[in-house]
């Protein structure tokens, strides 16, 4: 444990004066694994935060290729929200950096960038060769096996980035914030990610959003019982989409509209409607387990960075821009935030997950996967542009953690000085990976900020 983790006295007054009576319940050691609150606390707001905040400005993590316009696949579309903020700007054509819109788009490194026409007609060559000697049977069978083994550690349905509708965002540009985007529409999506995708039957009545009309004197509490009683990897899942959620939530607190102004909108934290989600009071302490489910989506998406260093430090993969002194500045801050996850004592233990029988444990994990892949494509219903946009990243981030933790072998595996067949990383998933840990980081840094304006204010 760090030594300066006997800041844990100050932590927990912080939080307490967050939360009126919370009496220190956010802090101690997280249900299933093996870390404080305090230690995280400690170690994202003076190590990680201010590395990962640089990060995600360079250009290589600011320009994230997104298709808002797929439909909704599950209900018919509310059709686009007409509130103003929730629009999103495509970046120009213009603006986008060389080195990012002229490789290949699964590809990341300067070597496949700067790939010869000759290579490619010679790999050109090379599959025309292989494909002339297959049938139209057997060709489409091949592309259905390659499809079908390219999605096989995927926890989401990707946007194809070759579509014409696939535009190139800059997220600086986008911030995420409150909308006003709510009411029906908004509380489908995230009724329809509870209910249909966390295993829950619908017998068991989970805690509701406490900006809905309660169900009388129903605290939850058969809810978390029957949570208590799943496996460890059906409790996780739930864990990480209420942690994901509740994530979202203080984004929209610390960033919302305070005041039109003349022309120009004033955005900033807004205290009430932060209590009104989380203060135990008025949440039935639900707001306390929320924020515990957060600092656990954090150690989630922290090990996973922590698993994947070894892909990044070979030296031959660049985040390549087109501009060697930004594309070096970014490789750098990548392997500091590496080295700092290498530093934290505390991570959790993917390996305690999938453990059981070979059969069962492959059954539940493929269970786990398509359950999540669900999710990702619910984000296509969100009306609101700008929280799609945002909702559609983070999932993939949470997606592209989870490929990493269930791929340790490929990892280890991976060769030196070459790319590698076993283990790939598109483009897509890197940026959306660094950015959804960035404002996880956030999120935990907001919650300090909180704490220090309840203060004042009382």
């Amino acid at each position: 444990m760090p030594a300066n983790i006997c800041s844990t006295w100050i932590t927990c007054f912080l939080h307490l004066a967050v939360f009126g009576l919370l009496h220190c319940q956010l802090t101690g050691v997280l249900d299933d694994c093996f870390c404080d609150i305090e230690s995280i606390d400690v170690f994202n707001n003076f190590k990680i935060y201010p590395l990962i905040r640089q990060l995600i400005e360079r250009d290589f993590f600011r320009y994230y290729k997104v298709n808002l316009k797929r439909p909704c696949p599950f209900w018919p579309d509310d059709g686009q929200c007409a509130i103003k903020d929730c629009h999103v700007e495509p970046c120009p054509e213009s603006k986008i950096p060389v080195g990012i819109k002229s490789g290949n788009y699964n590809k990341y490194s300067k070597a496949v960038n700067t790939m010869t026409e000759m290579e490619a007609c010679e790999q050109a060559h090379e599959l025309g060769a292989i494909n002339s000697t297959l049938s139209n049977q057997s060709k489409e069978a091949f592309e259905d096996w390659a499809r079908h083994d390219d999605a096989q550690d995927n926890f989401c349905e990707l946007d194809d980035e070759t579509s014409p509708d696939a535009d190139y965002v800059d997220l600086l540009l986008n911030p995420e914030r409150y909308t006003g985007y709510k009411g029906p529409s908004a509380w489908r999506v995230w009724n329809s990610i509870y209910e249909e995708n966390c295993f829950k039957p619908r017998s068991v009545y989970r805690p509701l959003n406490p900006l809905t009309p309660s169900r009388g004197d129903d605290d939850g509490e058969g809810f978390y019982n029957w949570l208590e009683g799943l496996c460890l990897e059906k409790r996780v899942f739930y864990r990480l989409i209420s942690g994901l959620h509740t994530s979202i939530n203080i984004h929209l607190c610390a960033q919302h509209l305070l005041d039109e102004g003349w022309g120009k909108a004033l955005w900033g934290p807004n205290v009430q409607e932060f209590r009104r989600r989380f203060d135990p009071a008025e949440t039935k302490e639900e707001g306390t387990r929320r924020l515990k489910n957060l600092y656990f989506l954090f150690l989630i998406e922290l090990r996973a960075l922590f698993k994947v260093a070894p892909y990044f430090e070979r030296t031959f993969i660049n985040l390549y821009t087109g501009n060697t002194q930004e594309d070096s500045i970014t490789k750098d801050l990548l392997l500091q935030i590496f080295n700092e996850t290498k530093g934290f004592p505390m991570h959790f233990d993917e390996k305690s997950m999938f453990a059981g029988h070979k059969l069962e444990a492959k059954r539940l994990k493929e269970e786990f996967r398509l359950h999540f892949k669900n999710i990702s494509r619910i984000m296509d219903c969100v009306g609101c542009s700008k929280c799609r946009l945002w909702g559609k990243l983070q999932t993939q981030g949470l997606g592209t953690a989870l490929k990493i933790l269930f791929s340790e072998m490929e990892i280890k595996n991976l060769p030196e000085h070459s790319p590698s067949k076993g283990f790939q990383l598109t483009r897509q998933e890197i940026v959306a990976l660094l950015n959804a840990f960035g404002r996880l980081s956030t999120s935990i840094k907001e919650l300090h900020n909180f704490s220090t304006l309840i203060k004042e204010h009382r």
